[in-house]
């Protein structure tokens, strides 16, 4: 497949990305609430149980994979990637190592990871990984995101992807603004939008190929410590965003969730692609969005995996439906 067909493919017919690429002190976190040791085994186990379940088929067109998973075998031998290409799904890798501060003492951070990644994304092709995954993460707070950190950022999304496409594998450029803090929509709206000119600014410059990449953002919201407001506006400021601030042949957007719960993940979507006509795919790659209700009802017992898995396969059947503007509210009555 070539890039073009692969970043069609995962987000092709409403089919998202389901991102189970936490580090393991992330997953630490997440097995922490559930009381269950953060062991090599335990970590498998729980990423098998998802790769299993019958709603990845048809709803999920990639899974974003940690170092770890990639290389890891299922109980029974099977190769967790092998897994993830049997549901219909393609398997990926994030990339990134992670944030530093943008100059010492600094609130902003940048991504790194850049140092050895032309070799470390050749062994993740060889491995079998059809795309890869980099985050940048973006703070709003007193006179910030500042234009050193927005460009700082979208330097290095950019000098990623170029290296991951010339390894064969689809870039997911990630810039997140969080939703952390007590800002206004509108101070979202325009971190997004400078965000989103940055970046691609800096992928043409790159030279990348804008129809073999996935751009992965955070939906336009308030801060979580300020007012909510309606599904409406989310849907209405974040397409506006989009519309004046990418072009139009990215193959896709897969939003992130970004403390969203469950159900305000999908409604936003899916308000999104009621609206109308995009020349893009609007889609989700969503981790604990999608994850969340699964991580529970497993609590690390083998008795509930069938449960667990009945939970994940609803969430990305109910999120595949919000990427065609087809989900209701009234079909999360079980």
């Amino acid at each position: 497949m070539s890039l073009e067909e692969i970043a069609n493919y995962i987000v092709s017919d409403g089919k998202g990305i389901l991102a189970a690429d936490e580090s393991n002190p992330t997953c630490g976190k997440r097995f922490d609430s559930i009381e269950v040791e953060n062991s090599e085994n335990n970590r498998r186990d729980y990423r098998e149980m998802l790769f299993r379940s019958k709603g990845m088929k048809g709803n999920i067109g990639g899974v974003i994979l940690f170092d770890e998973t990639l290389r890891q075998d299922a109980k029974d031998g099977t190769p967790l990637k092998q897994l993830i290409s049997n549901s219909g799904a393609l398997p990926g890798i994030k990339v990134d190592k992670g944030l530093v501060p943008l100059v010492d003492g600094s609130d902003e951070v940048v991504t790194q990871g850049l140092d050895g990644l032309d070799e470390r994304c050749s062994e993740y092709d060889s491995l079998g990984a059809k795309f890869t995954k980099w985050r940048a993460v973006i703070k709003i707070g007193d006179s910030i995101p500042s234009d050193d950190c927005i460009n700082a950022n979208a330097k290095a999304l950019a000098d990623y992807a170029a290296i991951a496409q010339s390894n064969n594998m689809v870039p997911i450029v990630e810039p997140e603004v969080l939703m952390d803090g007590d800002h206004s929509i509108d101070l979202s709206f325009d971190a997004c939008a400078r965000s989103f000119q940055a970046l691609f600014d800096a992928l043409e410059n790159n030279g990348v190929n804008i129809k073999g990449i996935i751009l992965k953002p955070s939906m336009v919201t308030p801060g979580s410590l300020s007012e909510k407001v309606a599904i409406r506006e989310v849907a209405e400021m974040t397409v506006r965003c989009l519309k004046e601030n990418i072009p139009s042949d990215l193959p896709g957007v897969a939003f992130l969730s970004g403390g969203q719960t469950e159900l305000e993940a999908t409604a936003h979507l899916n308000e999104m692609n009621k609206i109308g006509e995009f020349p893009w795919k609007l889609s989700f790659s969503y981790g604990r969005a999608l994850q969340q209700s699964a991580l529970k009802a497993w609590s690390g017992k083998s008795e509930n995996l069938f449960i667990a898995q009945d939970e994940l396969s609803h969430r990305a059947e109910m999120n595949k439906l919000a990427a065609l503007g087809q989900w209701d509210i009234k079909l999360e009555d079980r």
